[in-house]
């Protein structure tokens, strides 16, 4: 029984879409967000595997310096300062609140565990309401190394003073999922439009749509 619930925040809880009028001012295509959220990944893997740390928010401004030099755009401050703060206002999904209402009512202890830093966590979930509904919110920043590391999985059962293996870790992301359950915890996966499993890797017990079908799913398994 996994009644300690552990919540990616970008693109699980929080709708990254929301920074698409900001690409396409820039870039007169919305669609590099997508571009640019690719790289500040493949650039937090690279800072993880290599071991030459950097916060996630630096990571995310080198990223779109570079995908602005891949598209012959030169972003100046405002950019990047609409960029910070649209990260710190992202919407949550619409489902989320219920659900996370619903899990909480039923017992489960509800944490956050994000590769940014804490300060702009902190600051995500309080402007899209979400605070009250966490016991904990944490960051990979605390123990400089990115998920999917299994360090931030680990801390994370720690300041729950739980077992890894009593933890179940819900994100969007296959590569999440996978530190996870390297780590030694349960997880479940939120197949938002664009987000698959690897085939190839291990497989979390509960899928679902989002939030919503995860937590009923949580509900029927964990109880």
């Amino acid at each position: 029984m996994k009644r300690v619930i552990v919540f990616d925040v970008n693109e699980t809880l929080l709708d990254v879409g929301a920074l698409d009028p900001i690409f396409a001012r820039m870039f007169n295509d919305a669609s590099v967000r997508r571009e640019w959220f690719g790289q500040m990944l493949q650039s937090a893997f690279v800072s993880t595997i290599t071991g030459a740390y950097s916060n996630f928010g630096a990571i995310g401004i080198s990223a779109l310096k570079m995908v602005a030099k891949r598209h012959g755009v030169s972003p100046d401050d405002q950019d990047l300062a609409a960029l910070r703060d649209g990260m710190r206002q992202l919407p949550p999904h619409p489902e989320v609140r219920a659900a996370l209402e619903h899990l909480r009512s039923s017992g489960f202890r509800l944490a956050t565990l994000t590769n940014s830093t804490l300060e702009v966590s902190e600051a995500q979930l309080a402007n899209a309401g979400l605070h009250e509904f966490m016991e904990q919110m944490l960051s990979a920043d605390s123990v400089h190394r990115l998920k999917p590391a299994s360090e931030p999985y680990r801390m994370a059962a720690e300041r729950l003073g739980v077992a890894v293996g009593e933890i179940r870790l819900v994100a969007a992301h296959s590569w999440d999922i996978a530190g996870a359950l390297h780590a030694g915890c349960a997880g479940a996966f939120v197949a938002r439009p664009g987000q698959v499993l690897d085939p190839d890797g291990a497989q979390p017990d509960i899928t679902g749509a989002d939030i919503g079908e995860i937590a009923e799913r949580i509900l029927s398994s964990d109880q």
